[in-house]
């Protein structure tokens, strides 16, 4: 009886904490979500009251070139920004745990993802800029020719992968780096008993350990990926000649430079199934609720 009456005494001040957050969550999060999935079957702009149409935004989705295009080179971003994101971290991550686990080296890995987005896209502006930026004066000075880093269709969209890639490296390998110091020591000493080498070790025994904390990257990188936009906002403009108009860059503009919030609506809605789509099947596929040290 005393140890029932002790738990209904803790619900009351945990419900207290809990209220803030519940606020934030419905105000920001879960009716701005069914606000937009309302708006995405209208045709609204800030002059006039949405008007019900069904799903004919989502027709015109279907039909719109601009659309597909800004789907080919998202998912051209999200290729290159995750492929060399995890390959680069996982390396890092290995690197500090086998070598070194000084809080000194810690701090300056991670310390490019404590500036700012804008900040970062600005300075990577000015340094690849074509006439002035130091990295074409290089370039320049060891007899190669300049590269448009931003300005051509080439180099524009795996330069601004490269620049998120350089930001978001250190937090993602210092996620890998607190998954492997989680493997018991005893797993190691075990295989080079048995005469594993390194690579066999790392393919055999760290890959398949560290995969639940693998596959919380993956999707935590992928679905921050789709999202990007303001490094693009700052140096190209989606730009040039559509290289750089990722989905999220495409619906900021339908919404807030055409004012076709219901269209754009319509994208985002879009945009959120296919993240939740991606998302279950990482998980399935990664077993990710899964871990190999149990078995």
């Amino acid at each position: 009886m005393a140890a029932k009456v002790s738990r209904d005494n803790q619900i009351v001040p945990a419900m207290l904490f809990l209220i803030p957050a519940s606020i934030g969550f419905l105000a920001f999060f879960l009716w701005p979500t069914i606000r937009g999935i309302y708006l995405s079957f209208t045709d609204y702009n800030l002059l006039r009251d949405p008007t019900f149409i069904g799903f004919q935004n989502y027709i015109d989705i279907f039909n719109d070139a601009v659309f597909w295009r800004s789907m080919a080179v998202t998912f051209q971003y999200v290729f290159i920004n995750v492929g060399l994101q995890t390959v680069i971290a996982l390396a890092l991550a290995v690197l500090m745990h086998r070598f070194t686990r000084s809080m000194i080296i810690r701090g300056v890995v991670v310390l490019p993802y404590l500036i700012a987005n804008v900040i970062v896209a600005l300075v990577w502006f000015w340094l690849a800029d074509y006439s002035l930026g130091l990295i074409n004066a290089v370039i320049d000075g060891i007899g190669l020719n300049k590269i448009g880093f931003f300005g051509s269709e080439a180099w524009a969209m795996p330069t601004i992968a490269f620049v998120n890639v350089w930001r978001h490296v250190g937090y993602t390998a210092l996620l890998l780096f607190a998954g492997l110091q989680a493997i018991p020591r005893d797993v190691y000493e075990a295989a080079e008993v048995d005469g594993a080498g390194e690579f066999r070790v790392f393919r055999s025994v760290t890959l398949p350990l560290l995969r639940p904390i693998l596959a919380f990257v993956l999707v935590v990188t992928v679905v921050g990926s789709f999202q990007i936009f303001d490094t693009i906002a700052v140096t190209t403009g989606g730009g040039p000649v559509d290289a750089t108009r990722a989905i999220n860059f495409y619906i900021f503009e339908r919404a807030f430079e055409r004012f076709d919030f219901g269209y754009a609506s319509a994208l985002a809605v879009i945009l959120m199934i296919l993240l939740a789509t991606i998302a279950l099947i990482q998980n399935r596929l990664l077993r990710a609720n899964e871990s190999d040290m149990e078995r």
